[in-house]
């Protein structure tokens, strides 16, 4: 672990901290009279930090011409979770909890500012995903004061001094519309240490750059102009395939109870479908994500729920549990739990070492690439993660 450096080639680093493979793993079976096993207290690679949050509050402006933001939003999810995967404090993961926010769509009462919380500050990166890809441009009016006292009020932030809490709002028209002072949400916003960035879309000639800019100087945050309808480039490897095919093993290692987990665990599929209908890499990226400590599936999944209570068996009811669990003892359950943790593990071990691979890899094409000097929605919030986590402490892995 070092302290780190800024640089392209580091948020597409990323992919090289992640675990995701699939050695080919024999199906579990259960036998009547299987010893209940030992079960740990999981760990996910590194210990988790009580102390550490990374929080970010995206506010996407989703007004009739942000189709292309959107996008790269959709293409660029999984890229950023794996940035934020790579930091550490005193050697703990942090975690992580990511909101979204739509803002100046006319599908929105006026009443509410045009602007709708898309989801809270949450860990449930499936579901970011599911309500990212469902998003919707039409109209509007774009108030970006507004949006910001908003995610600044309305989310549960966290107060410890190891915390890092970043907003970034995206969108192309003046950043002084609308019935809030940009200045003062920012004020009050850095008033309870947080961050606020911004991402202004486009040439500047509607939008203007001085308030974007002046917006985060107040923030202590960082400005970026990008390109929004830009497609995101894309290096297709030789082990994309191969991560792909991992992944799939790696789903079915994940045991649902509940009728929440079952919904839950057809949503983890269709995210999987959502990233590969943009490409292959994204696909791939999000296959790494699903490796980290970042993606926990406990409210669904035996493996992660018994993993952080061993005890969990003891307050789920029988009739929650899957058909085929439910006329197994508690030890044979436990059992099955022990062997599809340890198959899931032998899958991220392999996908990880794909993921070094790939990522040596695409550093020979990028330096190839003489074109690859763009930035966009994902390189402007990783570098800027970066950047703060510096400044807070943290180190990258």
């Amino acid at each position: 672990m070092k302290k780190f450096s800024l640089s392209t080639t580091m948020v597409l680093a990323a992919f090289m901290i992640a675990g995701c493979g699939g050695a080919k793993a024999k199906s579990a079976s259960v036998s009547s009279t299987a010893t209940a096993p030992v079960i740990q207290e999981m760990t996910v690679n590194d210990e988790i930090s009580k102390d550490a949050k990374i929080q970010v509050a995206i506010l996407l402006d989703t007004s009739g011409s942000m189709d292309g933001l959107i996008e790269q939003a959709k293409s660029r999810l999984w890229n950023i979770v794996n940035t934020l995967t790579t930091l550490k404090f005193k050697g703990k993961t942090p975690r992580i909890e990511i909101a979204l926010y739509e803002y100046g769509n006319d599908r929105i009462p006026s009443s509410q500012n045009y602007i709708r919380q898309v989801t809270p500050l949450t860990q449930d990166l499936d579901l970011i995903s599911e309500k990212l890809f469902a998003l919707r441009t039409d109209g509007g009016q774009e108030y970006c004061g507004a949006v910001i006292d908003k995610a600044v009020k309305s989310l549960k932030w966290g107060d410890g001094k190891a915390d890092m809490k970043l907003v970034y709002i995206a969108g192309n028209e003046p950043f002084t519309q609308g019935p809030i002072n940009y200045k003062e949400a920012i004020s009050n916003a850095l008033a309870n240490d947080i961050y606020v960035n911004t991402i202004h879309c486009g040439d500047g000639g509607w939008g203007g750059l001085d308030s974007w800019r002046d917006g985060a100087k107040r923030g202590k945050g960082k400005f970026f102009n990008i390109d929004h309808n830009a497609r995101v480039r894309y290096y297709q490897t030789p082990f994309d395939d191969a991560i792909s095919e991992c992944n799939m093993k790696l789903n079915d290692t994940y045991i649902s109870y509940s009728k929440v987990g079952v919904v839950q665990k057809e949503n983890q599929m269709k995210q999987d479908a959502n990233a590969k209908s943009v490409s292959s890499a994204n696909y791939a990226e999000r296959a790494v994500s699903k490796t980290k400590h970042a993606y926990t599936n406990s409210s669904w999944d035996l493996v992660d729920k018994i993993s952080t209570d061993p005890n969990a068996l003891k307050e789920i009811k029988k009739s929650e549990l899957a058909e085929e669990l439910q006329n197994k003892t508690e030890d044979e359950i436990k059992t099955l739990v022990v062997e599809k943790k340890q198959e899931r593990e032998n899958i991220q071990k392999e996908i990880a070492d794909l993921a070094q691979k790939r990522q040596a890899y695409i550093d020979v094409q990028m330096k190839k690439d003489q074109n690859n000097t763009s930035d966009d929605l994902g390189e402007a919030i990783n570098q800027s993660v970066l950047d703060l986590a510096m400044l807070k402490g943290y180190e990258q892995e």
